[in-house]
């Protein structure tokens, strides 16, 4: 769950938050009188294919050619 704050203790702390926030990924609300007003959080970078893979490459394994037609899948539609 996200953590709240109001205007004025985020202008007292903004850059030590800013840091937490960068570091840990969580997302801050920021109230005024007690109500949501701003969402912050971290910039999420995507990660590359071959990063997102990295763990499981060279794991896979075909029991026969991908690329056959399953026609007999289909055949009772």
């Amino acid at each position: 769950m996200a953590q709240k704050i109001s205007k004025s203790k985020l202008k007292a702390r903004m850059l030590e938050i800013f840091r937490n926030i960068e570091a840990t990924g969580e997302e801050l609300i920021v109230t005024d009188h007690g109500k949501p007003v701003l969402r912050i959080e971290a910039i999420k970078h995507k990660k590359s294919v071959i990063d997102l893979f990295a763990d499981i490459q060279g794991q896979v394994v075909y029991h026969e050619d991908i690329d056959t037609p399953t026609v007999e899948e289909w055949s009772d539609i």
